[in-house]
């Protein structure tokens, strides 16, 4: 008698994971959401929209990007964390989510707990911009100039907490200067500004200028990666001129909690062999990012340390959105 309830049980759990085995076998059976958090037209969503396209060669059905921008990228965040963890609607989502951790009072769900990471797709570094009018023509030069307090330096943003606030507040601190921060409502707006000479240095997405820096409207001085850009190897790493430097972006594929082991396993395999693919490493390459691919576990263990980091930024910028 006593032996019963354990053998229902044991047979309700291998039924249990049968039926998972064979969701997971038979996925996808039609078209996937690709969430991006951000609006059509940007980085994210060009590489968002690469990647989808080699995913709908690699699972046999369509992988359609859907744009949910809003609230720092939280809107399209809640969306995927409330969403059936059937692996038909996932996040790509960029190291902004980290961010957010720290910078918001609320999401609106929680990153570590209400999804699953995937695999990260790829490494975008920020550069230090300055407009032709800025007498510093290297990054040593432009060091002294902000550390010797020489003239009034505004460095804009695409916003409060966002990479390019962080790596202008990171900067500032190592220097010890008085650069000032000048907030705008998308990157942008401030690149015009800083070509129009209103500001005199912008930390902006390398894919996203460039069309700036190759014809010359503005002056590449750093990279916020370690080491060199493949993309601008005659351009320093900020980390040259003040060790321990780093900021580093990136972007990838989260699920919903729950999501099935197989499903996760079998999307992240595919993302990563996308990312081996000769012309999307071209692509990316050409853009300034770097492809990664990893794995699910290494991404979870990425992401606990990005939120640490982030968040020291955060707390470093004095920024907060509530």
């Amino acid at each position: 008698m006593t032996k019963r309830p354990f053998l229902r049980a044991a047979v309700a759990a291998c039924l249990a994971a049968a039926g998972v085995a064979a969701q997971a076998a038979d996925w996808p059976e039609r078209a996937v959401t690709l969430v991006v958090p951000l609006a059509p037209g940007g980085s994210t969503d060009t590489t968002a929209r690469l990647l989808a396209e080699r995913l709908s060669k690699e699972l046999g059905q369509p992988v359609v990007v859907d744009n949910r921008a809003g609230a720092g990228g939280n809107i399209g965040g809640a969306y995927v964390a409330k969403a059936p963890p059937d692996g038909y609607t996932l996040l790509f989502t960029t190291s902004t989510a980290a961010t957010n951790v720290t910078l918001y009072k609320s999401m609106g769900f929680d990153l570590q707990k209400d999804l699953v990471p995937v695999s990260q797709v790829a490494l975008i570094p920020n550069v230090l911009m300055v407009n032709n009018d800025v007498p510093a023509k290297t990054l040593a030069e432009f060091v002294d100039y902000v550390r010797q307090k020489k003239a009034v330096v505004n460095y804009g943003s695409a916003g409060n907490g966002t990479s390019q606030h962080l790596s202008g507040a990171l900067f500032n601190s190592m220097t010890q200067g008085e650069m000032t921060h000048v907030p705008y409502k998308g990157g942008a707006p401030a690149n015009a500004d800083l070509i129009a000479g209103q500001i005199q240095a912008v930390f902006s997405p390398l894919v996203e200028v460039l069309p700036y820096i190759d014809s010359g409207k503005l002056r590449a001085l750093g990279v916020t990666t370690p080491a060199r850009s493949p993309r601008l190897p005659d351009v320093p790493a900020v980390a040259e001129a003040l060790p321990g430097f780093e900021v580093v972006l990136w972007n990838g594929v989260l699920a919903p909690a729950a999501t099935p082991q197989p499903v996760v396993d079998r999307l992240a395999a595919a993302i990563r062999k996308a990312t081996q693919d000769p012309s999307f490493r071209k692509t990316l390459a050409d853009q300034g990012s770097t492809p990664i691919g990893n794995t699910p576990a290494e991404f979870r263990k990425v992401l606990g340390t990005e939120i640490d980091k982030w968040g020291r930024l955060v707390k470093l910028s004095g920024a907060r959105v509530d």
